[in-house]
Order: C-alpha cells, then structure tokens, then sequence
C-alpha cells in the first residue's frame, strides 16, 4: 500500500473517531437523506439531470450515500448558489422559501460536521515577496532612514483585491535589478552619507588593528541580519556576510565599504526580500505543526502594521512564548492600539474598499464642476479616517455600514452640506438624518462607483455585492452592449427607465435582478457623492426589492436591509481579512476557520479587535504543513 494512501485512510479514521466522539457519527448522512436528496430531486434535476446537467453536476445520479464528504469543494458551490438564491434560476419554478432555507441550513451543518471535526488543513504557505509598501517600511526600521527605495521599483501586481498575495508577487529580471541598485542606495545612506568626523551610528566600532576586524564587522552586522531575516541567524550565515566584506578588504577596500558590501548581501538575500515559512519535511503522513515563534511574530507584525516586528514581539518569540493564546491575543491588542495599526487603513482598508482607484477616477468636469483633486483627497482619507476610528475604538464591526458620525473637514462638508466646519483639519462630527453614516455614504465609494458623466446602479450594487455581502455576481456574458449615452435617449427617459429596458435580455436579467435595485437605493447621490432629489428632469426614484422579497426606498432602508445580513457582512469581511493576512486566496477548506471566526465576533458584540485577534488564532494563520492537500 502507498504511503499516500496509508496517510488518507489514517486522517479518515481520525475524522470518523472525531465525529465518534461527537456523539454525532451519521449526522452528515442523516441531513443528506432528509431534507437535502428530497429537496433537489424535486427542485433541481429539471436542470441538472442526466439527460443535459448544467454545469456538469448531474444530481439525478447521487443515490443515499451523501457525496459531501468526496466532494466538499462542489457541494460548497451548490450551498452558495442556494444561499443567495440563485438556485434554481429565476425563471424556474421556485421552491417554498422555507424549504430552501432548510436545506441551506442543512447543507451548512453537513458541511461543518465533515469539515471541521479532526485534523484541519491550514492550507498552502506560498513563498511571498515585500511588497513595496512593506519594502520600504522594512529598510526605515532597519536602518531609520527617511527616503522610499522601493519608489521606483515597478507597481506590484494584485491578487484576491489585495497587493500582497504571494502567487502575484514575481520577481523579474527588472526588479531584481531595482533591488540591487537600491541596495547601493540605502548603504550609500547609512554608511556612506555621513562625514568622516560624523561615522555613521550604524558603526558601532571601527577596527584599530587587523585582530579587530572581524569582531568588529560581527558586532555591526549581526543584529541587522538577525532582525532583516526575522529571525536568528543559522549556522554558516554570519561567516558568509563576512567573507564578503573580507573578500573586499582583502582587495583593497576600506572597513566601512567591506561592511557596505555585506549590507547589500543582506538586502539582496531571498531571506530578507521574501517571506519564509520553513515547510516541515514529510513522512509517511503528512505532517502539520505551528509557525515557529519568530514566524508567527513576522505575519502578526506584517499583518497588523505592514512591518518589521518590534523588540517586544521578537523578545516573546525569542522566548517561546508566542505559544500561548492569551499572550498571542494581549499583543495583538497591543498592537491595534500602536500608532503602527494605521497600515490597516492604508494598506487593508484602501484596498478592500477599492479607494486606491480614486487616484485614477476623472469625473467629466462639465458635469461634476465641483470635484477637483482636493475633493479626490479629502473624500479617500475620509474613508481611511473613518475606518481606523473603528478600529482604534474597538467599536462593532457593523458600523462600517452604518454610523452616527464620520471624519470630515471643511471641503468635504461643504460638499455634504454640513454647517459650521472650518479649515482643512479632519474632526468627528455627528450625523442625524443617516444619509451619510456609514462607507455607502462616503463619496468615495460613490465616485469610484460611477461612469465619468453619471452614476452607474449597477457598478454600485456590484460593489456591494462583492466587498459588503461577499456575493460576486458573474461575470457578463461576451459582446454585451453597454448602456446608450445618445442624448435623444437620454432626454427621453431616466436612467432607471433605460436600464430596466436595457437588461430585458434574460441572459443579463438573473444578475441585474439582484445588482440594480441595491444601486438604485444609492440613486440620491450624484456620480461624486452629492445629495440631490432629480436626477436632471426625472425625480429620483430610489426604491427597490430583492429577490428573496426585502423592500427598501433609499439608502437608509438599504442598511437596514444589510444589517438584516449581518452575517453574510461580517463572513465577507472575515474573508478579506483573511486573505490580507495570509497573503493568499482563500479555499473551500478554510471554510471552519471562517465559521469559528464569524460566531467569535458574533459572540463579542462585533467588536473590531474580535475579528482580528479570531484571525491571528485560526488554523491557517498560526499553522503550517508539509507539501500536498490534505483528503
């Protein structure tokens, strides 16, 4: 028998001995005879039956033997697409919504039963490189030196709608030449820049005979490769950093450009420039153990401030300590309290919410006279403002949708029409009428959502759809026509009128159906976020329904609405955070971290440092695993 399937059947007997355990060994299969099988051979065979399965999923082939255990990545689609009842399709007879809830609820529970008893996959560990925000925080706390090398290296790509996603970040030809040349840069500056009656401070000595010389470059070079590294350095690596700058003593050069040359060894080595995770080695079963402290102190510090760990996270590390949850959760709310916490604004928050984009948004200045670059800054940092207020507060997650206060100055309350804010300084300010509280308000998040001449439904509901509910519609079928803009048309109708027109083909219907009503709540805002009552000659009708029924006029009902799905926020939020903080996407078995996340900050009145110090616990935060999947 392989040593593969001697590692399959002894996880398998761990699962069942957990479920076992559980008091509950059948549950999965219970649930999968009543009311799942019954439910779609009912409802769903019509489509996924044997003569032409959709999607290639023939349900009509599964007998009383539940599948989920085999084929959990699938089943977790089928329970989505019912969740957001987009199963069956819209045109479909439709089931009792009862029913349909039953069986979410039930697929929900069979999924969590075969997931998450036994051993859990924390998932993959991709060799991730600095991206260039966390390049040049890095080199500042190395070396305290006030310049951004990574300025000129080229833009870093994007994954997940993140910038720090392993599988993204290459390192081409280019780049690698960037970081050689900064290298000389940054050594220039912090050995090189000073006069020879100012040394520089990074040199602590300077060698008076030759029996001095390595000692010296020891003293000098071995903190700053431990902590460039993250981490003690291993057996050989300090004699290597010294025989690069011996090798240039010996060919004449100085004890400062023998030290310099060391210095770019340590910023050129894959061991500074990425993020390492040492794999453990795989045996006969695959193996899976926690990050070593010093790894778990590098993605805390990365994760939470977009930079090198601190003395107290690497004294923790150095001493073990980083094993023990209630210490891991002190720091992590030590850290959200650190000045350094705002990388979550400026690097999560900006992300999530897409506000990096209103460095390239134009809105058409005949139309919108008003926006100019002012109102493009102000209208971001709002946003950012309003974002690490939560956090720093510690207030419930839920006020992200809906607030009783922003952060505003004087152009951006001139543009909402807020009475009596002077000057360019950003303060709280409460709001009464709820048209503003909350990121739907912000007029960032309503440009960046709109076309150059006006407003767009259904980039504003798509929007809403992905970074809110965590419900990305499709993506639109090929040679789709867009909206006419002919002034003839444009006259004659609103643009509700013209969109309802416009998605008539029911190809585009089943997306539009949901996506439209959720933007037209957001109708009383103009392309850049103003408050208005016509759009042109056409009062703005705002009000809409959605498929399960939930009415709403405007966007005041519209974040009740969304606060009815306050799960489906803070599970979407929960992704995000995830994915920021493990650097990859997130699979169908992260799915119980997720759910253990979800019911923490659930249980914790939403607050804000819940769902951060849930996500530093979680299994794919905190562990690792040997190469392969587990069964």
């Amino acid at each position: 028998m392989r040593e593969g399937t001697v590692s399959i059947l002894y996880l398998l007997g761990l699962s069942f001995l957990a479920c076992i355990a559980a008091g509950r060994p059948l549950r999965a299969d219970d649930l999968w005879a009543n009311p799942i099988l019954p439910f779609l051979k009912e409802h769903c065979t019509e489509c996924h039956g044997v003569k032409k399965p959709k999607a290639g999923l023939d349900l009509a082939a599964y007998g009383p033997e539940s599948p989920i255990r085999r084929e959990r990545k699938q089943w977790k689609k089928v329970h989505r697409m019912l969740r957001r009842g987009k199963m069956p399709p819209e045109k479909a007879p439709q089931p009792p919504e009862d029913d349909r809830q039953s069986v979410v609820k039930a697929l929900d529970e069979a999924l969590a039963a075969l997931n998450c008893d036994g051993v859990r996959d924390p998932g993959h560990v991709t060799l991730r490189r600095l991206n260039r925000t966390e390049y040049n925080n890095v080199v500042a706390d190395l070396f305290g030196i006030d310049f951004k090398p990574a300025e000129d290296f080229p833009a870093d790509d994007s994954g997940y709608g993140f910038d720090n996603i392993g599988d993204v970040l290459s390192l081409s030809p280019v780049l690698f030449d960037k970081y050689l040349a900064a290298a000389e840069r940054i050594t220039d500056e912090v050995v090189g820049g000073t006069s020879p009656n100012e040394p520089s401070s990074l040199l602590t000595c300077l060698p008076e005979s030759e029996a001095d010389w390595q000692p010296c470059a020891r003293q000098i070079l071995e903190p700053v490769a431990s902590r460039a590294f993250r981490r003690p350095l291993r057996d050989g690596e300090m004699e290597g950093l010294l025989s690069v700058a011996k090798s240039a003593h010996a060919e004449g050069a100085s004890f400062e450009q023998g030290i310099q040359l060391a210095l770019q060894a340590i910023l050129v080595s894959p061991d500074f420039l990425f993020h390492v995770v040492e794999i453990p080695a795989q045996g006969q079963a695959q193996v899976i153990e926690p990050l070593s402290g010093f790894e778990l102190a590098e993605r805390m510090s990365f994760f939470l401030w977009s930079r090198l760990p601190d003395e107290e996270l690497v004294a923790l590390a150095k001493a073990g300590k980083l094993t023990d949850p209630a210490i891991v959760e002190q720091q992590v709310r030590r850290m959200l309290k650190d000045k350094r916490s705002s990388a979550l604004a400026d690097n999560f928050a900006a992300q999530w919410l897409q506000l990096r984009r209103m460095e390239t948004i134009t809105p058409d200045p005949d139309y919108y006279p008003a926006f100019d670059d002012d109102l493009r800054r102000d209208s971001r940092r709002e946003s950012e403002l309003f974002f690490s207020t939560v956090a720093s507060g510690d207030l419930s997650v839920l006020t992200l949708l809906d607030a009783d206060f922003s952060i505003v100055n004087e152009r951006l309350a001139r543009h909402y029409g807020i009475p009596d804010i002077k000057g360019a300084q950003f303060r709280r300010v409460s709001l009464e009428d709820g048209r503003r509280g909350g990121i739907l308000g912000h007029a960032s998040i309503l440009t960046l959502t709109s076309n150059p001449t006006r407003t767009s439904p259904v980039k504003r509901g798509k929007w809403i759809l992905e970074q809110v509910l965590g419900m990305p519609p499709k993506p639109p079928p090929p040679n789709v026509e867009n909206l006419s803009e002919e002034a003839e048309e444009v006259q004659a109708a609103s643009l509700r009128e013209r969109l309802e027109k416009h998605r008539a083909d029911p190809v585009c219907a089943s997306c539009h159906r949901v996506m439209d009503p959720i933007g037209f709540a957001l109708e009383n805002y103009d392309g850049v976020g103003a408050w208005r009552a016509r759009d042109g000659k056409f009062p703005i009708n705002a009000a809409g329904t959605l498929p399960d029924g939930s009415f709403f006029d405007g966007p005041v009902d519209l974040k009740k609405v969304l606060l009815e799905r306050k799960r489906d926020f803070v599970w979407c939020l929960s992704e995000k955070f995830l994915t920021y903080a493990l650097g990859r996407g997130i699979e169908y078995y992260d799915d119980c971290a997720l759910e253990d996340i979800v019911k923490a900050v659930e249980a914790d009145d939403y607050r804000f440092s819940r769902l951060v110090v849930e996500v530093v616990r979680s299994v794919p935060f905190r562990m690792k695993r040997s190469q392969g999947n587990l069964p």
